[in-house]
């Protein structure tokens, strides 16, 4: 049987004069705090994460998500980096964002969050109108990426997407603008193609912002391995510089004076 752990986020403040509790606690800061713990938890692909159990509890308010424990541990450990270094540059994008989302919550409502686990001697951090977890916008850069894999959607009523599953990031969302998918004769859906999109990258890591990737360009791309193509290929090579080549000659040369 897997073990569990939980995570607390307490919040206090007041409301006018009334200190909060679950009972004059607006669904609507509830709503914003359970929209950034997935991500806190969890924040790669969604289609494969834990359950995630949720309750709310007197003391100030007390919102208590329980999880399995190795998530936990990995959570202790991003609170820690974050208590140690002031700051959520390391962390992952939407890990990141999640921290920064409740920074605005307490900022806007004069909150204090205090986070931590259920761990014995759990690290934990507070975020408050003091606090100020922002990222550094000058690591983010603009980029420019090439996606394969297949597209599952396309279109949207207001704001289209293309929905392209790729074996290396799971489903990759971009926006399309919708003109361009009116254009297209042929249905795209379900085809393995290519995408060349723009967005931010972070400079020192690498790290791809998912979440406003646009789109520039569709690419036909064929995954299958096509012998007769390469073969072509290798026919034409041996057509051309190869044959004027010989073989043992040209490898003396790349030895050099390594046999001597």
């Amino acid at each position: 049987m897997e073990k569990h752990g939980q995570i607390e986020i307490k919040v206090s403040g007041k409301i006018g004069n009334v200190d909060i509790n679950p009972d004059n606690f607006d669904i609507k800061e509830i709503v914003s705090i359970l929209n950034n713990v997935d991500n806190l938890l969890y924040s790669g692909d969604k289609k494969n994460r834990p359950l995630i159990s949720y309750d709310i509890k007197e003391g100030s308010v007390r919102n208590i998500f329980k999880t399995g424990i190795q998530y936990i541990y990995s959570f202790n450990a991003v609170l820690g980096l974050i208590s140690q270094t002031n700051t959520i540059d390391y962390l992952d994008l939407a890990t990141a964002k999640a921290i920064e989302s409740l920074q605005d919550l307490a900022t806007k409502k004069d909150f204090a969050l205090d986070i931590t686990t259920s761990l014995e001697n759990s690290n934990n951090i507070r975020i408050d109108k003091f606090s100020d977890f922002k990222r550094t916008e000058a690591i983010w850069a603009e980029a420019e990426f090439y996606f394969y894999g297949k597209i599952t959607n396309a279109g949207g009523k207001d704001k289209a997407n293309i929905h392209l599953l790729t074996d290396e990031y799971g489903t990759v969302r971009i926006q399309t603008p919708i003109s361009f998918l009116e254009k297209q004769e042929e249905n795209i859906l379900y085809k393995s193609l290519g995408i060349r999109a723009k967005g931010n990258q972070h400079s020192e890591n690498g790290e791809i912002d998912f979440t406003n990737l646009e789109f520039i360009e569709l690419i036909d791309y064929n995954p299958i391995f096509d012998e007769n193509y390469l073969k072509k290929l290798r026919d034409k090579a041996k057509q051309s510089w190869l044959s004027n080549i010989n073989p043992d000659e040209w490898l003396r040369q790349i030895r050099g004076s390594y046999e001597s």
